[in-house]
């Protein structure tokens, strides 16, 4: 590019890019590679900057992918990349700034002409184009036909792991594991999930093998630290008086330019606002770390990225580490656990506290013994309550989160001891006092009736009712609102079953004598809705089991609509449940009879609670523990693979795809 070069616009005439992609071989000695590093361009944040960026580069490109077979400049170019980090971890030692930032410059051009090959070749012919030798001129970097994709990869996860993070290596750390996602970005232009990939083998074997548990943990406290991009200027190589910079017959200030303010998802205008409170390193890094821990198992081998996040323990844990687990690495529990809670407003890291609580039992067991468990169940159940805002992926591990939780009993009867005040996001009712539990409980009651006026999807009707009904057992002193709540949740299921009996028989009387239209399928609409009913009943009838006497209110709203429950009595369908409630309603009834008309609410209260205590247990028939197990679906890859390449695509720093050539999901390109 050129000390000459500032605008994504002049890019294609840039006289620097024309050589490097011309028909004249240059050798990696050539002092044309000084020339060429000493760029002062400013990395686009937005996404009309990036999209320019992406078609200067595309026009660089396509000269070289027809001329570097003859010429192997792309391989010299990461060959003087390579030469230089070498020495990069003694230049952030000394405060070298010229030649990090040179190094950076060099894996900048890398990445940009490496996104584009890669997003319009094969892995097989991307491989072509790193083995074409120069065919004369000395070489310092060594005659023998070295791999350089994998040379590439592995100096890549070094410069990760091994370079301290200090203001001039910020952002070459970042290019690094921009560059790595980059090389895995094969994903996004194939349809089918990738199990067979040369980038994916290197990264499974040979020299990137033993580098995995300090990659995985880098990355992981990339994220812990939230490390935000140095102000600009504060780490810019600014011209030496000793000379030093004129070797390289760079210009005073050339560089003023280089280390810009990053964003994320390409909002150009919100810049300044987003870096006060992101970490372009820490998103990047947790987009690399969910791509590498979602990588498909080789045929002779399992991820090992995914064994070092399954296997990984507490700093304060001393027991000795599985000598079939080479992966395994020890991280700060406690400094991860906060992390966790305060990130929780974007995907990735709700995606990653998933894969976290479902893979690693170290971290589940930790997680669940935590006395401030609603630090990270505030911010999930904040997800679900604005469910309308997120994307259903986000809501579905939310909502997967809290049925990990809830398998837990110790988790279910905890979280009725923490008492909440003023929860300020939950606007339906002003909440001065609840205890998370029923806080919970709301939340979850609202996602489901806000699942059946809307989206109605039987996946989110199935996780939601599974984690009440493993809490159910240990329901304790249930808020009034979240007691009605549940019997208004009963409510609407009732009246939408009455609708569809009604529909069905309307229907029915409709089509006698006429054989034209097909009937439509109420029978499964009833099913549906019955199997719902089914498991409210289940969940009433397990909290009036076993804690009746630490729920007055539920028995109060129960009560209170009583009425509801008449239909159910007798059907088929639910005649064994409805033992046991029936038998509660009439107790509590004969006793409100007893005490006369009139009474006050405190009073009805006091006499729920006296009448728990008298009320023979042995009277309530016992049914099996409703007890419900979160279980991955068979092939998770075909959901999460998609799902982090989104994330990617949508929130990456400083990376653009054109939407057309995305073939992973569908989108709108416009």
């Amino acid at each position: 590019m050129g000390a000459n070069s500032s605008s994504i616009s002049e890019l294609p005439e840039n006289e620097y890019l024309q050589k490097l992609s011309g028909s004249e071989p240059i050798s990696e000695n050539d002092p044309f590679w000084n020339q060429l590093l000493s760029f002062s361009f400013t990395t686009p944040t937005n996404s009309a900057d990036l999209k320019l960026l992406e078609e200067a580069t595309v026009s660089v490109c396509k000269s070289l992918v027809e001329k570097n077979p003859r010429t192997g400049n792309l391989g010299s170019l990461i060959k003087v990349f390579l030469s230089r980090t070498k020495e990069l971890k003694i230049s952030a030692e000394c405060q070298n700034h010229l030649f990090i930032w040179q190094a950076h410059n060099a894996l900048f051009i890398i990445c940009c002409l490496l996104k584009v090959f890669i997003s319009r070749m094969s892995e097989e012919e991307l491989q072509l184009h790193f083995t074409y030798e120069e065919k004369a001129g000395p070489s310092s970097y060594g005659t023998e036909c070295e791999d350089l994709i994998e040379e590439l990869l592995c100096c890549l996860i070094q410069l990760i792991v091994e370079i301290p993070l200090l203001d001039i290596t910020y952002s070459i750390s970042l290019e690094a594991v921009t560059t790595l996602i980059v090389f895995l970005s094969c994903q996004l232009f194939h349809k089918e999930i990738l199990r067979e990939s040369i980038i994916h083998r290197y990264l499974m074997h040979g020299r990137c093998l033993p580098y995995t548990s300090r990659l995985v943990k880098t990355l992981l406290y990339n994220f812990i630290r939230q490390e935000r991009s140095p102000p600009p200027g504060t780490h810019v190589f600014q011209q030496q008086t000793d000379g030093g910079g004129l070797l390289y017959g760079i210009a005073s200030g050339v560089a003023t330019g280089l280390w810009t303010v990053f964003t994320l998802g390409g909002v150009g205008s919100k810049v300044s606002a987003q870096m006060e409170q992101c970490s372009p390193l820490a998103s990047q890094s947790l987009l690399l770390l969910l791509v590498l821990a979602n990588l498909t198992d080789a045929p002779d081998t399992p991820n090992p990225y995914r064994q070092a996040i399954m296997s990984f323990k507490n700093t304060q844990d001393n027991t000795a580490f599985s000598s079939s687990n080479p992966h395994a690495f020890q991280i700060n529990f406690n400094s991860l656990y906060t992390a966790l809670c305060e990130q929780q407003k974007s995907d990735q890291a709700t995606l990653l506290l998933y894969m976290l609580l479902h893979q690693n039992s170290n971290v589940r067991t930790y997680v669940l013994a935590r006395t401030d468990i609603e630090n990270l169940v505030l911010p999930i159940l904040e997800i679900l309550y604005h469910v309308e805002e997120r994307n259903s992926h986000h809501v579905y591990m939310a909502l997967i989160i809290l049925l990990i939780l809830t398998e837990d009993d110790g988790f279910n009867r905890s979280i009725h001891e923490v008492i909440l005040k003023n929860i300020t996001w939950y606007a339906e009712r002003v909440l001065t006092e609840i205890s998370l539990g029923s806080l919970l409980i709301l939340v979850v009651i609202r996602t489901i009736q806000y699942n059946m006026t809307r989206t109605r999807d039987k996946y989110l009707h199935t996780n939601c009712l599974a984690a009440l009904a493993n809490m159910s057992a240990q329901f304790r002193s249930l808020h009034q609102y979240a007691a009605q709540r549940i019997i208004s949740l009963f409510s609407l299921l009732s009246k939408k079953h009455n609708k569809v009996l009604e529909q069905a028989t309307q229907s029915l009387r409709g089509s006698l004598g006429s054989n034209d239209s097909p009937l439509p399928d109420y029978a499964q609409d009833l099913n549906v809705i019955e199997e719902v009913i089914r498991m409210m009943l289940e969940i009433i009838n397990s909290c009036l089991t076993n804690s009746l006497h630490h729920n007055p209110n539920l028995v109060y709203a129960l009560l209170y609509k009583r009425d509801l429950f008449e239909q159910f009595r007798t059907h088929p369908s639910f005649q064994d449940i409805m033992q046991n409630i029936d038998l509660v309603i009439s107790f509590f009834s004969s006793r409100l009879e007893q005490a006369g008309a009139e009474l006050s609410v405190e009073r009805v209260l006091e006499i729920i609670k006296q009448g728990a205590v008298a009320l023979p247990k042995d009277r309530l028939r016992k049914f099996p523990e409703l007890k419900f197990k979160y279980v991955e679906e068979e092939q998770p890859e075909e959901f999460f693979i998609p799902y982090v390449w989104s994330l990617v695509y949508n929130s990456a720093v400083a990376l653009y795809w054109n939407p057309r050539d995305i073939q992973l999901f569908t989108m709108d390109s416009g």
